[in-house]
């Protein structure tokens, strides 16, 4: 059997502690000081003057939960340097900080390997419990863990746990309550998975609050009351227990000020890999092809410095995309799984609607960070080895979010850590899996078959070209070209996927 050729979860969780410990002095973004700041906001200052301070630019911008999080981090940071609890100590990155920062980000992972145990010891053996193991290692070595956690810095996988937790929990009726309140929970760490929100609002009140016999064209609501005040009331109380102070200080408006921040701009730094990013790349080339067209150019857009950086966007031909148009089509989106979710609420089609939730909100979003395509691969991959035709729409999106990741770390000392670890992590589970995935039930090759191996043969040159020969031609000039090529290319393998996994669960 394979699971006799993989090490185990616990000889992996060993192997990847010891290599992480050795990235302690790797480069680490503002992230790093944005959560040193955070534990000192919480450590030095009262609950009631968390969500105001703003000595430091990089407020505190995470729901109540994760300040407390925070809270109970610096506790334990004062032993390692007080230093770095200080308020007014701006950009603190003493030897000691940094050794407790980085340190907090592998503990706190334990949450993540205890998630994964669990999916492994919940699959049958054999066959089954293969696949387990191998989504497991999958998700546990993840390059894009690696990359925005231990090197980038942010606290990704102890929340990531707790999701798989949750969904995880939604596979059984007995455990479904718990399900939706270890995911209100989450929402109180962090509100982007508010995104989600709706594949488990649609699935818990079909499968929890609704009995089976629900049919509301024969008059028969089969309201479950009991789940219904179980679940209503656990969701109430943990939002209580996360804004209930806010309320009674009248400083709801400022937290949902902090929280939402909509004056941001359409796209993020580096250009998330999605519909936006091609809307960009197109017209950055409209701008040399309009006068031969006819188009209008938007003259004031040409030295936009945001072009593909950081900051508002402004396009030069095509019309300006608002907040408003990015909810309606992230809307639209995610209410079309939900359809199905309602009609058929299997454990497979919620893992099915949280991924397509997870696919709109980034391709469609407004200021969508690259980061979230951890939203997509999460739940995507407890569904990656159903068949063969799964495994094809999976592998352009294993590929695509994570080399769009490495515009995060520019440095040359992570250059050869970025590109070998996530190369080697693609050849070595993408043939994994290529050896577990069953075929699909006609026997046929997937569409995506062929097109996602081209996407994969050709992602090498581009990514020797933006990581290396840009800047050997180039120098400093052009930089928004490797940035536009490293976000379209990878919008194209993002946005292949996700047609091909509505194909998937709306005709499979």
């Amino acid at each position: 059997m394979l699971d006799s050729l993989h090490p185990t979860l616990t000889e992996a969780a060993i192997t990847s502690v010891a290599f992480k410990l050795l990235l302690f002095p790797a480069y680490k973004s503002t992230d790093f000081e944005v959560h040193r700041n955070w534990l000192a906001i919480t450590h030095s200052l009262p609950v009631k003057q968390w969500y105001y301070e703003k000595t430091s630019e990089w407020t505190l911008d995470y729901p109540p939960f994760f300040a407390a999080f925070e809270w109970v981090l610096s506790q334990v940071a004062q032993f390692f340097d007080p230093e770095m609890l200080k308020v007014e100590n701006l950009n603190y990155a003493s030897p000691q900080t940094v050794f407790f920062q980085r340190l907090s980000v592998i503990t706190t992972e334990l949450v993540l390997v205890y998630a994964l145990h669990k999916l492994v010891a919940s699959a049958p053996k054999g066959a089954q419990r293969s696949v387990a193991h191998a989504i497991a290692l999958s998700l546990l070595l993840s390059p894009g863990l690696l990359i925005i956690d231990h090197i980038h810095f942010q606290y990704n996988g102890f929340m990531y746990g707790i999701l798989l937790l949750s969904l995880l929990l939604a596979r059984s009726p007995s455990t479904r309550l718990g399900s939706g309140l270890l995911f209100a929970t989450l929402l109180c760490f962090k509100h982007i998975y508010l995104y989600l929100a709706p594949a488990y609002f649609v699935f818990l009140l079909r499968a929890y609050c609704l009995g089976p016999s629900f049919d509301l064209r024969h008059f028969n609501p089969d309201i479950r009351f009991v789940n219904c005040l179980k679940l209503g009331t656990g969701i109430l109380g943990i939002f209580g227990a996360a804004l209930g102070p806010f309320a009674y200080w009248g400083q709801l408006p400022q937290l949902a000020a902090r929280l939402f921040p909509f004056s941001r701009g359409l796209c993020h730094a580096y250009w998330a890999p999605n519909v936006w990013a091609i809307y960009s790349f197109v017209d950055r080339v409209l701008i040399y092809v309009a006068p031969r067209l006819g188009l209008a150019v938007d003259t004031s857009a040409l030295n936009s410095v945001t072009r593909g950086l950081v900051g508002d966007t402004a396009f030069a031909v095509l019309p300006e995309i608002t907040p408003r148009m990015t909810f309606a089509l992230t809307l639209l989106f995610q209410i079309l799984p939900l359809v199905k979710l309602f009609a058929k609420p299997t454990f497979d089609s919620f893992i099915g609607a949280v991924t397509l939730c997870g696919y709109a909100s980034f391709l469609f979003g407004w200021h969508v960070h690259e980061k979230a395509i951890l939203l997509v691969i999460f739940p995507f991959s407890l569904l990656a080895l159903k068949d063969r035709r799964y495994f094809s729409a999976f592998r352009p999106l294993a590929v695509a979010g994570h080399v769009s990741l490495f515009p995060l770390l520019f440095t040359a000392p992570e250059f050869p850590i970025k590109t070998i670890y996530t190369v080697v992590w693609l050849v070595v589970f993408l043939t994994t899996f290529d050896k577990l995935v069953p075929m699909s039930p006609s026997g046929r090759r997937f569409l995506l078959d062929r097109p996602s191996t081209l996407f994969i043969v050709v992602s090498i040159p581009l990514i020797a070209y933006t990581s290396l020969v840009h800047g050997v031609v180039f120098g400093d000039r052009y930089e928004f070209l490797p940035l536009m090529f490293t976000s379209s290319y990878s919008a194209v393998g993002v946005v292949g996927s996700w047609v091909g996994f509505c194909w998937l669960y709306f005709m499979a």
